[in-house]
């Protein structure tokens, strides 16, 4: 079985190195003809970990190459479409314009007797369309729909070892190849989910709502934590231990972000208005509205320890991927945090360990230093926005020497308040506040300055 993989970006090229190390033989296409030389170079043009490594592996054991030209496609029996779903411009509905088009490509050129897999976060319903649209052209061809469930920094994990497989069908032909597909993985014991094609897409969204709702949900809790005193952190840890809650997805933070909740929330919400069922999802509107609420959170909590507003102050940002392990950099929490911090009049210098060349795309005006003691020298407030464990590993008392107040604001609730308390910083998190100053007054006194040579 040859294996065709349309689209070459974080899924698509995580997904045919994945299929090529199953022993298939796959080429990957896209339109992008820079992707495809960097590609077909044995290099990832993102970081994601181990997946150059197995990239490399397939190229050069001749399972896997990369093309832009659809005409490859010809003598393939499974085509899978991982091209992207963006938000459109001025709306909360996905774009679904590559897709049509990579389906369309496909159909010039398949095979008789294909399947074509659609892997991308579609709304509901676009699966049957497109079946409808397909077979008016091409009725010898198969049309199914099998949802991703990646994290960014654990995609190769869940390639290959996934907690399940989900696939929607509309004949007996498309489950029997893809089990065929995924028979080495089914070897495994992962479980296989057979549905029909909207009950497969609606699966991944769904997912998709319930983190960000669980991620909202405690963001919200530390808001009234904050009001009355409270710990978000050990209220977290306690309801966690209910079985019916479970402790994943319920720390504190700046929210979520990146290249996937946040679209395929607000999409969505807008295929449930034209399901004439919008009140069904009117939910996820307070989901995204706290989300970003979160952002701004962690910038009144500046402004209230710097007693004013951050022009003319200097502030260090750790971290500007959305996420650990990740160089993504879409929807980042804290490169918007940045944004708005450099935008109201603050000098601001970014230190991320992988993205810093994709955030100083995005935003250039912003200052990039390579080392955290570079990013922090002189500055009056340090706000640490991205979880990266190296930022876990810090120094306080190191870091003492650099700054110029030693003011620390997490916004994940990742750091240990009391080891950077003890080292003579002010410390504030989310959701924390009253119960830290409770716990160590000395945190309530005037900032010390220290003076760096």
């Amino acid at each position: 079985m040859k294996i065709s993989v349309i689209g070459t970006g974080y899924l698509g090229a995580t997904h045919a190195a994945a299929m090529a190390s199953l022993r298939f033989e796959v080429i990957g296409v896209d339109i992008d003809a820079l992707k495809v030389a960097t590609l077909n170079a044995g290099l990832v043009p993102f970081y994601e970990p181990e997946l150059e490594d197995l990239l490399r592996a397939q190229r050069d054991a001749g399972r896997l190459r990369f093309s832009t030209s659809f005409q490859v496609l010809a003598d393939c029996d499974v085509h899978f479409v991982c091209v992207g779903t963006p938000q459109q411009q001025g709306g909360f509905a996905a774009d679904l314009s590559q897709v049509e088009s990579a389906i369309l490509a496909i159909a010039e050129v398949a095979k008789p007797g294909s399947l074509i897999v659609g892997k991308s976060t579609v709304p509901v319903g676009t699966a049957e369309r497109l079946t409808r649209e397909l077979h008016s052209h091409r009725p010898d061809l198969h049309l199914a729909w099998n949802p991703e469930f990646l994290r960014e920094g654990f995609a190769v994990r869940d390639t290959l070892q996934p907690d399940r497989i989900v696939v929607g069908v509309s004949s007996i032909h498309a489950n029997e190849v893809l089990k065929t597909v995924y028979e080495k993985i089914l070897a495994q014991g992962v479980p296989w989910i057979c549905a029909d094609l909207p009950t497969a897409e609606l699966v991944k969204v769904a997912a998709n709502s319930f983190l960000a709702t669980k991620i909202s949900f405690i963001n919200a809790m530390a808001e009234i934590c904050e009001a009355v005193g409270a710990d978000v952190s050990v209220l977290a840890k306690a309801i966690g231990y209910d079985p019916r809650i479970g402790s994943r997805f319920l720390q504190a933070g700046i929210g979520f972000g990146g290249g996937c909740l946040p679209k395929d929330i607000r999409a969505f919400m807008a295929r449930a208005e034209e399901l004439n069922v919008g009140p069904a999802l009117e939910f996820l509107r307070d989901v995204d509205a706290i989300n970003l609420r979160a952002r701004r959170r962690v910038i009144e909590i500046l402004r209230q320890e710097l007693a004013g507003e951050p022009c003319g102050k200097r502030i260090a940002i750790l971290g500007a991927a959305f996420k650990p392990g990740s160089d993504d950099v879409r929807d980042s929490p804290s490169l918007e945090v940045a944004a708005a911090l450099h935008a109201a009049g603050a000098t601001i210098t970014v230190h991320d360990p992988k993205a810093t060349d994709a955030a100083r795309q995005r935003f250039p005006a912003l200052i990039y230093a390579e080392s955290v003691e570079v990013a922090v020298k002189q500055a009056d407030a340090v706000l640490h926005l991205t979880e990266w464990p190296e930022y876990r590993r810090l120094d306080p008392r190191r870091l003492l020497l650099h700054v110029q107040r030693p003011l620390m604001i997490d916004g994940r609730n990742a750091l240990d308040a009391e080891c950077w308390q003890g080292a003579g910083w002010r410390f504030r998190a989310m959701g924390r506040r009253t119960l830290a100053a409770l716990h160590n007054p000395s945190i309530t006194r005037d900032p010390v300055v220290v003076e760096v040579a």
